[in-house]
């Protein structure tokens, strides 16, 4: 019997519409009876899925939240995901927690960087994609150009499930090429308000492309989808709700259950009845009024009862899971029991990590959470000297988040925090302030980048680094890490010690 959960993610360039359309999904999935854009006035308008501060005030996107809704007897369980081109790493992080993602482009400016990015990374993990065209309301490119992008620059088949009639001002509504019915704009908004046609009489230009793209494009393929090779297109407005419950019965047909999940020492089945799980994310200060510690951990076996005893990888004492949560947006409830492929909440202080494996044995290990080399370096300057304890704590706290890389060097008692990113700086001196009490600036470092050390002979190592002393830090699990001037200095110096490896990515 096929698991009636579904656990997807969003990817898309900032500004594709990629809030509203989440929105838009836990409207139609009955989570929210007031999708942010309708109806709400002032401070209420805020989309409901962005609780930080900072998201707040810039309208984006920063950290990724977990949103759990019900239709027709599926849970969907949609992982929201930074677009923002500076938060990849949580990001990337993300998308080892999920079996699908729904990539959303905008139908004027089709594919951008930031898509192109989080879409390798769903690559690398062969995790399958349905395409979701929005804003088909507005002026667009023309749709061939559009799918012959997705093709090319992505490399996959692509299946039109459905065809905007007419865009922009000439936009007449969508028509369903599976059904053969069109959802049409009605009154002065021209969004879709439910009404439909079967067999809709349509002008010969459209009828013509229709059966142009019909006849020019593979049929869906259920397989080549799910082994990623093939993504379904669906083509719509979010904010108009034109394509949104279609791409829900999308995701309730096509979409995979939980799948398998890569680990030490062989894939976890969602079937083996032991209870497993990850950690993909550590999110500290939900409610700033209690300065609460919350991992989020995907289960991926077994069925998880409250007040189990899980044990994380790591440092092997078992923990009494009591109050573990499922999520919506900011209301949380207490998760009497969850099944693979749910993401739950666990309250700690600091004991959990990302990358951690939870099981009721500890012999298995999840892999493939990955740390990347930071692109940013800044030296912290504390305002208030009396203050270095909070602040250690604080880079401590956000370095186990992925907010930020801390790095302590062995020589100089400035501390230096690497990011993927520039907006995270912004938020790491915004949360220092606003959750920790803490003033601090940032200054430049005098390195550009770092790698992580390590060699087969411990001898070559410590030869190496007491060369290089002065290059030298450790990360905070104590790690040691070369921070280099630039990357041309990376390559001069690892070719130099051929015996040492340099890497830019860790397993966590």
């Amino acid at each position: 019997m096929t698991s009636p959960r579904r656990t997807f993610a969003i990817i898309s360039h900032p500004d594709a519409g990629k809030t509203t359309l989440t929105e838009k999904l836990l409207y139609f999935g009955g989570a929210i009876h007031l999708a942010g854009e309708v109806k709400a006035r002032g401070q209420n308008r805020r989309a409901r899925s962005d609780w930080m501060k900072i998201e707040q005030q810039r309208g984006i996107s920063v950290t990724s939240s977990v949103m759990t809704f019900e239709r027709d007897g599926i849970t969907f369980n949609l992982l929201d995901t930074p677009g923002h081109e500076d938060f990849s790493e949580d990001t990337y992080r993300t998308l080892t927690a999920v079996d699908s993602a729904v990539m959303v482009i905008d139908a004027a400016k089709g594919i951008e960087p930031q898509t192109r990015k989080l879409f390798e990374v769903c690559r690398l993990r062969s995790v399958p994609i349905i395409t979701f065209v929005n804003k088909v309301d507005r002026e667009g490119r023309p749709i061939f150009e559009l799918l012959d992008e997705i093709a090319d620059m992505l490399a996959l088949d692509v299946a039109p499930m459905s065809w905007p009639v007419g865009m922009g001002g000439e936009f007449e509504g969508v028509l369903d090429l599976v059904t053969n019915t069109i959802s049409r704009p009605e009154g002065d908004s021209r969004a879709f308000l439910g009404k439909t046609e079967a067999d809709p009489k349509l002008s010969e230009r459209w009828a013509e492309e229709i059966e142009l793209a019909q006849a020019g494009y593979p049929e869906f393929d259920a397989e080549a989808y799910r082994n990623g090779d093939l993504t379904p297109v669906y083509f719509g407005s979010a904010l108009k709700d034109f394509g949104v419950a279609e791409l829900i019965g999308a995701l309730a047909e096509h979409a995979p259950p939980p799948r398998a999940q890569p680990a030490e020492p062989a894939p976890v089945s969602p079937d083996n009845d032991e209870v497993t799980g990850f950690v993909f994310k550590v999110q500290a200060n939900m409610d700033p009024n209690h300065r609460d510690r919350i991992a989020f951990m995907r289960l991926c076996s077994g069925t998880f009862k409250r007040g189990m005893k899980l044990t994380p990888t790591g440092h092997g004492k078992p923990i009494a899971v009591h109050s573990p949560i499922l999520f919506f947006a900011q209301n949380r409830e207490l998760a009497d029991e969850a099944f693979p492929g749910d993401i739950i909440g666990i309250p700690n202080h600091g004991t959990l990590r990302v990358g951690d494996t939870l099981s009721e044995r500890a012999d298995v290990r999840f892999t493939g959470l990955p740390n990347f080399a930071p692109e940013i370096l800044r030296r912290v300057q504390l305002k208030d000297p009396t203050k270095t304890k909070q602040l250690r704590k604080a880079l401590d706290d956000m370095a186990e988040e992925g907010v930020t890389q801390v790095f302590y060097p062995e020589i100089g008692s400035n501390w230096i925090i690497g990011v993927v990113g520039q907006l995270q700086l912004e938020v790491l001196l915004s949360r220092l302030d606003a959750e920790y009490k803490v003033a601090a600036g940032l200054e430049p470092a005098p390195f550009e980048t770092a790698r992580w050390v390590s060699a087969e002979n411990p001898s070559d190592l410590k030869d190496f680094m007491d060369l290089n002393r002065s290059a030298m830090a450790k990360d905070r699990d104590g790690n040691p890490v070369f921070l280099a001037k630039s990357a041309w200095e990376v390559n001069y110096i690892a070719d130099r010690y051929s015996k040492v490896r340099f890497a830019a990515t860790r397993e966590r």
